[in-house]
């Protein structure tokens, strides 16, 4: 009896795994990329039960239907007062490419591309809080702050007091963290509770509790780092509100230390970065902050030769498209001399990377700028398992060296048109995180990141095809591994 018992199981057992296998190939490829999933499909045959348990889990990238619908709301409302705003007189003299890219954003992320506007690099870690903290003491309307991770410790410290000084002058003083990423953060409490006691209204974004109705996707982040100042000034860039070091333990260990940077921005262009805060605490709290909607024609216009177009690219989950990915592709197809990469996690996919590698096939300088050493070794193991044919199509990779997490995230090409903001060329920023990137078009400020982007050579080093075939096949097994686990999203 119990022999028939134990087979009856086992025809059970097979008959499901048989039936997770079909439902697999009905279900997986919808609506996903071939290499997501082909991913997804190899984790379910080879672990089927674990394989389908994770899908289940992580294997929608789309966010709750309300906060998709909400966003769309948004959108409707910002096209509808794009629409008032004239075209920057400069957009007589833009390239054909140029003026369908930002068509293409417009429609893809609803925010126009405004002239007149001025910007500034900042690569100092600490002067870029500086700045911020600056700005904050001499606010009158508002202050809108918005990071992945949020930390009071002592880099920060000054920033924290202006907020205070802020909210005891009058000044409504709002933030908004990720939730996930800040909680993760060594003292996290007492970052909120300083918060609390200054006065400062916070949400979290993306809060991850099921038993309160609040949940979706645990990976899905919001991943945007930008700060607003009564609307009149405005930072955007790859850093967070945390020490250098990220106040972790391994990080310490290890003597790590992270590289950013960071654009202080003025002109009609801080509005579309005051709306992207204002949609996002929209979503959050259900609060609509008319009052701190200050429109782009009540901001200084910069007349000079060097003023700059800006355009704010939002993306994320809350979007049907990948925003940010068809903005890099139209950056690099449309380059005719020049593409310079700088990418902290580089994970692309196969379009972009047929995009770059392209480029160098029409003769292109491209350059790719990455760090020595990682982070997180799943992610680095992943970025190396481009190297060799990047390498081998011509692609000029420079190593950023230890103990520095290179975490800048920009694009230039040719010589005046640039990309900043805080989307990595990963997959994940590509499709799970809310990203917000900015467009400039203007020769001083590319310029500036020609400096940015000379430092880092002079501070690194180049990686040759034949250091590369030098490499053990042990790294280069777990290069291809992590790449293939990459590919699930």
């Amino acid at each position: 009896m119990s022999a028939e018992i134990a087979t009856l199981t086992g025809l059970i057992l097979l008959l499901i795994d048989l039936a997770i296998r079909i439902t697999a190939l009905i279900i997986v490829p919808r609506n996903r990329k071939p290499t997501a999933a082909m991913a997804w499909l190899l984790a379910i045959f080879l672990i089927p039960f674990v394989g389908i348990i994770l899908f289940l889990l992580i294997g929608n990238s789309r966010l709750p239907k309300s906060r998709r619908n909400k966003q769309r709301d948004l959108d409707r409302m910002i096209t509808e007062r794009a629409q008032t705003l004239a075209p920057p007189p400069e957009a007589v003299d833009w390239p054909d490419w140029f003026a369908s890219l930002v068509r293409q954003n417009q429609t893809l992320g609803a925010l126009p591309a405004l002239g007149g506007n001025s910007a500034d690099l900042i690569a100092d870690y600490q002067a870029s809080i500086d700045a911020m903290t600056r700005e904050i003491e001499s606010a009158t309307r508002f202050v809108h702050v918005e990071f992945y991770i949020v930390s009071f410790d002592t880099t920060t410290t000054e920033f924290f007091a202006a907020l205070e000084r802020a909210v005891q002058r009058g000044v409504p003083v709002r933030l908004l963290a990720d939730y996930v990423a800040s909680r993760r953060v060594a003292n996290h409490d007492q970052t909120f509770a300083e918060l609390d006691r200054i006065g400062v209204q916070w949400s979290y974004m993306l809060p991850v509790r099921p038993f309160q109705g609040q949940y979706q996707r645990p990976d899905l982040r919001n991943h945007r780092k930008l700060v607003v100042v009564d609307g009149r000034v405005g930072f955007m860039g790859s850093q967070n509100l945390i020490d250098r070091s990220y106040n972790s333990a391994k990080n310490l260990k290890r003597g790590l230390q992270w590289q950013e940077l960071v654009t202080g921005i003025s002109g009609p262009v801080v509005a579309a970065v005051n709306t992207v805060f204002i949609s996002d605490w929209y979503i959050e709290t259900g609060e609509l902050l008319v009052a701190e909607n200050v429109p782009a024609v009540d901001l200084p216009v910069n007349t000079s030769a060097d003023a700059l177009v800006c355009q704010v690219v939002p993306s994320g989950p809350g979007y049907d498209d990948e925003n940010n990915l068809r903005l890099f592709l139209t950056l690099v197809t449309s380059a005719q001399h020049k593409v310079i990469i700088t990418s902290p996690y580089f994970v692309p996919d196969e379009a972009m990377m047929y995009a770059i590698t392209s480029a160098c096939r029409r003769g292109l300088d491209v350059q790719l700028f990455v760090s020595e050493i990682g982070d997180q070794g799943s992610v680095w193991h992943a970025q190396r398992s481009y190297y060799g044919d990047l390498l081998r199509a011509g692609v000029d990779i420079w190593l950023y060296p230890a103990p520095y997490i290179l975490h800048a995230k920009h694009l230039s090409i040719d010589e005046d048109v640039a990309v900043i903001g805080s989307s990595n060329m990963d997959i994940r920023s590509f499709a799970l995180n809310a990203e917000s990137s900015l467009l400039v078009r203007g020769a001083s400020f590319v310029a500036g990141m020609r400096r940015v982007e000379q430092d880092y050579r002079e501070a690194g080093r180049q990686l040759t095809l034949e250091e590369w075939r030098r490499e053990p096949a042990s790294a280069t097994f777990l290069d291809g591994v992590a790449r293939l686990t990459s590919a699930l999203q």
